[in-house]
């Protein structure tokens, strides 16, 4: 008997959806029967992802959303719902960094790494929980299924030279998570942290061929990266019913790096 999990009558946000993860993520869970809004300040590329998504009998809707903006996340959230139902999930991705060393961090790098990772990740999971958070109140008070899966880094767990910043702001999205997951749990609402390791996208494809990114994955303990379909299972199964009793969780998809 095989066993599935399938989140047909479900509707999924993914911020960052228009490549590396975030693409893959959105793919995934349409697959796995979910209507799924792409969202980033990138339409054109969102677009193509969604046409793949309907190729292959997904359905799959398109917001322009930046997240260092209130007023940008306020309209992408109404118009979400609008095309595609109320939300039930979801995944907070959207992501930046610098390379440089602490002493060399200017404000401006400060500003766009924490002002994206962290802040723009707090305010994309407020404007959600709010609309949960209504609907759980006018249903009886708690929500069934109702997700937030912030994705954080294994970068949030073990700080690694030259990335300091990206590291605090990721450090932050896991405490962010415990904190969301102590105040909206009781609605119903199960939030998250998924802390990928290094994974091979488009984004890092050519620096992995470099002298420099050899030398990385020397460093890796079984000395090899990850592919975006690793972290599968473990997105479908964070978005499902089938994890009502996974709240507050921080969890590792690193092959042990962080360990």
């Amino acid at each position: 008997m095989a066993y599935t999990i399938d989140l047909s009558g479900k509707t999924a946000i993914v911020t960052g959806a228009s490549s590396g993860l975030g693409r893959q993520f959105a793919m995934v869970l349409a697959s796995a029967g979910a209507k799924v809004v792409l969202a980033s300040r990138r339409r054109d590329s969102l677009e193509s992802v969604a046409q793949g998504i309907a190729q292959a009998g997904g359905q799959a809707f398109v917001v322009e959303l930046d997240v260092t903006s209130q007023s940008s996340i306020e309209a992408a959230i109404a118009q979400a719902e609008e095309m595609a139902g109320p939300i039930d999930i979801l995944v907070n991705n959207s992501g930046v960094s610098t390379t440089q060393k602490l002493q060399d961090v200017s404000q401006e790098d400060w500003e766009f790494v924490l002002g994206t990772n962290l802040k723009g990740a707090f305010f994309v999971a407020q404007a959600v929980a709010k609309q949960m958070i209504e609907r759980a109140k006018a249903t009886g008070g708690v929500l069934s299924g109702a997700r937030i899966i912030n994705v954080a880094s294994m970068a949030g767990l073990k700080v690694l030279p030259m990335i300091g910043i990206y590291a605090i702001s990721k450090a932050g999205v896991v405490q962010m998570t415990k904190a969301m997951a102590l105040e909206w749990g009781r609605f119903g609402i199960n939030t998250n942290a998924l802390c990928p390791g290094y994974i091979e996208t488009e984004i890092n494809r050519a620096h992995f061929q470099t002298e420099a990114g050899q030398k990385l994955i020397q460093m890796l303990p079984r000395k090899k990266i990850g592919q975006p379909q690793d972290l599968d299972a473990l997105i479908v199964l964070l978005a499902s019913g089938q994890s009502h009793f996974v709240n507050g969780a921080t969890i590792a998809a690193d092959d042990g790096f962080a360990v």
